[in-house]
């Protein structure tokens, strides 16, 4: 965890109904706090929504060099200080690297966090550095934004079962990705994946891909307060690849918790 040295606020986008319990959701690696379209459509009446970008994507402040070696605890202390600004605890949801860093802040201070739903988060590892080919991938991957956005557009229509909306939020976060986090941030250390969930005292949802994406195995934790569901057919963007069958889950475990508000 780095120290704490005030840093310049991330830019957070509001939607749903502010007189509602706080939702809050936490995008994945190279998208932004506009990449939850249809969810938010699905739960702004009920949900007061808070979208960060996260730290080095969207409209947030850039990683300083001297930061970018620290970027997961800078992640987690970014979304720990957002949360101590809302008047309640809140609904964390994560995709992805958002996952992981829900994850975290809620095993940091769970008084802060009501539930939580992890969509495939992101899981740690334990080396001393990031995977060069994963890094090279998303440097070449982030190299066609913005020249060829239209093209990457056609090719996800392509490609994809994702909605309209989904597609376009997706392509436009892409140009505005902060190249030295891609290239020296995105080292991911932690050991004992399943251990976590072992730890979390707030109830969970753990939504994966039919095959188990990158979640720890069932059998490896023994947490009463984590409900495991894997949805056949989706890939790593579950809510995006199968989103009646996302939302038929997630959507009865948030109606859940905001009434226990």
């Amino acid at each position: 965890m780095t120290d704490d040295a005030p840093r310049e606020p991330l830019n957070v986008h509001r939607f749903g109904n502010p007189d509602a319990p706080p939702l809050v959701l936490v995008h994945g690696l190279t998208d932004d706090g506009t990449n939850w379209p249809d969810a938010v459509f699905r739960w702004s009446f009920h949900w007061d929504i808070h979208a960060p970008d996260q730290r080095g994507h969207g409209h947030s402040p850039r990683f300083t060099r001297e930061e970018v070696t620290d970027s997961q605890g800078i992640w987690v202390a970014d979304l720990l200080e957002l949360l101590r600004g809302l008047e309640q605890p809140a609904v964390l949801v994560g995709h992805s690297l958002g996952g992981l860093v829900c994850l975290r802040a809620a095993l940091d201070e769970p008084d802060l966090v009501r539930a939580l739903v992890l969509e495939d988060p992101a899981a740690p590892t334990d080396t001393d550095a990031a995977d060069a080919q994963f890094v090279a991938h998303q440097q070449r991957f982030l190299a066609a934004f913005p020249e060829h956005t239209h093209s990457e557009i056609g090719r996800m229509r392509a490609e994809t079962p994702w909605s309209e909306t989904e597609i376009l939020a997706w392509a436009q976060s892409k140009a505005l990705v902060d190249p030295l986090m891609v290239e020296q941030g995105l080292l991911l250390r932690g050991h004992e994946w399943a251990g976590l969930f072992e730890q979390l005292t707030v109830p969970t949802m753990l939504v994966l891909p039919g095959d188990g994406g990158m979640g720890p195995d069932a059998a490896d934790y023994d947490n009463p307060l984590v409900e495991r569901v894997e949805v056949p057919g989706a890939g790593h963007c579950v809510r995006r690849d199968r989103p009646e069958a996302f939302h038929e889950a997630v959507d009865a475990f948030l109606a859940a918790h905001r009434r226990s508000v």
